[in-house]
């Protein structure tokens, strides 16, 4: 821990959004050192993209990237791949091979069955594969983990989840938007649009609080944006092992909504609320008790007080949450190069096993639409 890791970055380059955020992260807690970069398969976008950000190296063929960097003592010892969907398997894969580790977008790829094969490579490399599902960042979400491994709620019975967006209520890939037109082209994003999109954070955000995956689930997709694609809106039902019922809406039509990631927790004891737009409070109300406006900074939970930086009162947001999951990567990598075991604080980096099941969850999504609701089981 008394230096930076060697970092490197596939995609990302100019004009792309989550590039910078991953960029930014990995600064925010001075973990890391951005050295090499393929931040475009085109040569002079690369090269350009390399020189705004004062790269000492820039490529613009990742796997040349993973060959020459796994060569060098100095090279890269970890990768983030900041990529269209597509990519993402194949660049995991590549700089696996090459003994690097890898911190990865979401969806973890194009298919459960690359899902499981990079699951695979990356526990036959003994290497750390994290997945960056930010909102597991926030301190107040990992407090509400805690609260509910605790046993503070009781017996869950109902989980509700929404991710509401309404950016692509319009045919904005018409018009030539750059992030538009790669997440609603089958061939980059997948077969799911919203569902890979933004569903998949609202799956692992429920199943990363309440400790519990659902057993089956019955789902619809739909497409209210004419001549689009892929889905634009997905609302599923599930049922839990233990007799929990719940029910997940994601869409990126509606209309009026910024980013409204919501998740409610109800137990037989208590329930939960959180709302990403709010992220520095949760709310903790006790059957027939007074609702409890619980803040960040105060009476937190050691896996909550990990995940903060400043004091109560002075607001955390995305930015912070996104630098938590770098942070925890970046422990679990020092700790892999000592020999030694994780620091315990890191269990909560959402990491390659979640991705696969969220492809599962996809899969199972995808299929229950196609016969027309049925149930699927998980």
């Amino acid at each position: 821990m008394n230096r930076r890791l060697r970092l490197g970055m596939v995609g990302g380059g100019q004009g792309a959004f989550i590039g910078a955020v991953h960029r930014m992260a990995s600064r925010l807690d001075d973990h890391y050192e951005l050295l090499a970069a393929a931040l475009s398969g085109d040569p002079d976008r690369a090269a350009a993209s390399a020189a705004e950000l004062r790269l000492p190296r820039s490529y613009s063929d990742y796997r040349e990237m993973a060959r020459l960097e796994a060569a060098r003592p100095d090279g890269i010892e970890v990768v983030a791949i900041v990529t269209p969907n597509h990519l993402h398997s194949p660049v995991a894969t590549a700089f696996l091979e090459a003994g690097i580790h890898v911190i990865c977008d979401k969806p973890l790829a194009l298919t459960l069955g690359e899902g499981q094969a990079l699951a695979a490579l990356a526990k036959r490399q003994q290497r750390l594969f994290a997945v960056t599902h930010t909102y597991s960042g926030y301190p107040m979400v990992r407090h509400a983990r805690a609260l509910v491994a605790a046993g503070e709620l009781g017996e869950l019975r109902y989980v509700q989840v929404e991710y509401l967006q309404d950016w692509l209520a319009d045919p904005l890939e018409a018009s030539g938007h750059r992030q538009a037109a790669w997440r609603t082209d089958p061939t980059r994003a997948g077969r799911a649009g919203c569902l890979g999109d933004i569903g998949t954070h609202a799956w692992q955000l429920a199943a990363f609080v309440s400790g519990q995956l659902p057993e089956s689930l019955s789902a619809e997709l739909h497409t209210f944006v004419p001549g689009r694609r892929v889905d634009d809106h997905v609302q599923v039902w599930m049922r839990y092992p233990n007799g929990a019922r719940g029910a997940l809406i994601a869409s990126q039509v509606a209309s009026g909504e910024e980013n409204r990631l919501v998740l409610r927790l109800y137990g037989s004891r208590a329930s939960l609320v959180f709302s990403q737009e709010e992220p520095n409070q949760l709310w903790f109300t006790p059957l027939a008790g007074q609702a409890q406006r619980l803040t960040r900074g105060r009476s937190m939970s050691p896996a909550a007080i990990h995940a903060t930086r400043v004091p109560a009162g002075h607001p955390e947001g995305y930015l912070e949450a996104f630098a938590q999951l770098y942070t925890d990567a970046a422990l679990r990598i020092h700790a892999m190069q000592a020999g030694v075991p994780p620091p315990p604080e890191t269990d909560s980096l959402p990491c390659v096993e979640e991705g696969v099941n969220g492809m599962r969850f996809i899969d199972a999504v995808l299929d229950s639409h196609r016969a027309g609701g049925v149930w699927i089981p998980l």
